[in-house]
């Protein structure tokens, strides 16, 4: 609602308060008509004035600072622009949007810290068991390296992979912060992306053979799939989701590579029939450290980092990865790469 209107609103109940008041009085409708006439001219002009000086102007200049500051613009431009001829109800829509802009940004803030609190929590932990395990072992050799040789070498085994653990926990953190801060550069080259895959499936044959699981590429997929991406980075994300899945595949089960065509891009699919993921998990999947079933994740081997780095080096390539899985029946990672004809 304009000024004009609402201090017209103002004047008209004022004139009539006094001219109803006169009336009472005089019992005139003269001086009724004139105390009102008199009354709503002069409150028109006073209010008018006042609240165009002191009131009005200045929440125009606040539009004008809210408005274009909340455009990127500096403070000089902010004062120097006017786009609105109702300020009033736009300073209110205005103040709206800030707020629930800010409590978006809160809530925010709230879930970074809490993820930072968690990551170093995780960090401390992941640190911790096996330095604590060296530090055990090494004690240990100290007493019986005289005395009972064989003992001492089982123990310096143990040591050493204790230390091969901490030194994968190093790297993969650090692969991480450079992929987010764009120090690892994505170095993009047009490659098959079929023989990427059977390299990467002959690779990991005999880990599979060990837990008697088989890995298959269907035949079907012969002819040439030529992407865009990092062939280098592309072949550590198989790596990853193809050691994930045989690492919590069932015996005797089966991990299978697939392929879809899409109108720009190739989705790449990694299928095992294992022991699925509660539906709980799926959001958090991808996060550092973050675990389904820590106790078998050590037992297991690996770091808790390697699905974070998965989304990392696809996020790089400004493609996208998704999970869905049931339990008991089996889980699919899916990840899409950029298709060159």
């Amino acid at each position: 609602m304009k000024l004009s209107v609402l201090v017209l609103i103002a004047a008209f109940a004022v004139g009539l308060s006094i001219g109803l008041v006169n009336f009472y009085f005089q019992q005139s409708w003269y001086f009724m008509l004139v105390s009102f006439v008199v009354t709503f001219i002069t409150s028109f002009i006073v209010f008018y004035y006042l609240l165009e000086k002191y009131i009005y102007s200045k929440i125009v200049l606040i539009y004008k600072m809210i408005h274009n500051l909340k455009l990127g613009k500096d403070l000089k431009d902010a004062l120097g622009e006017y786009v609105s001829s109702d300020p009033i109800n736009d300073v209110e829509q205005e103040v709206k949007e800030w707020a629930g802009a800010k409590k978006r940004e809160i809530e925010v803030l709230k879930k970074q810290e809490q993820f930072r609190r968690e990551f170093l929590s995780n960090v401390s932990h992941e640190f911790k068991t096996p330095l604590f395990a060296i530090q055990g072992y090494i004690e240990t050799l100290q007493d019986c390296l005289t005395e009972d040789p064989e003992m001492a070498a089982k123990f310096l085994d143990k040591a050493e992979k204790n230390v091969e653990r901490l030194s994968y926990l190093i790297t993969d953190l650090d692969s991480i912060s450079k992929l987010e801060t764009g120090e690892i550069p994505i170095n993009y080259e047009k490659f098959d992306f079929v023989p990427l895959a059977r390299e990467v499936m002959d690779g990991l044959e005999d880990t599979a053979r060990k837990r008697n699981i088989t890995l298959s590429f269907k035949d079907k997929y012969t002819h040439p799939a030529f992407v865009r991406a990092d062939r280098e980075k592309i072949r550590q994300v198989l790596i990853n989701l193809i050691h994930n899945s045989l690492k919590y595949g069932k015996e005797y089960g089966s991990t299978a590579i697939k392929i879809f065509e899409l109108h720009d891009q190739y989705l790449i699919e990694v299928t095992d029939d294992g022991i699925g993921i509660d539906e709980k998990h799926l959001s958090r999947l991808f996060e550092r450290f973050y675990r389904i079933d820590s106790h078998r994740s050590r037992e297991e081997g690996g770091t808790g980092l390697g699905l974070a780095i998965v989304k990392h080096i696809l996020e790089a390539h400004e493609q996208i990865i998704s999970v869905r899985s049931t339990l008991q029946i089996g889980t699919t990672f899916a990840f899409t790469l950029e298709k060159i004809g």
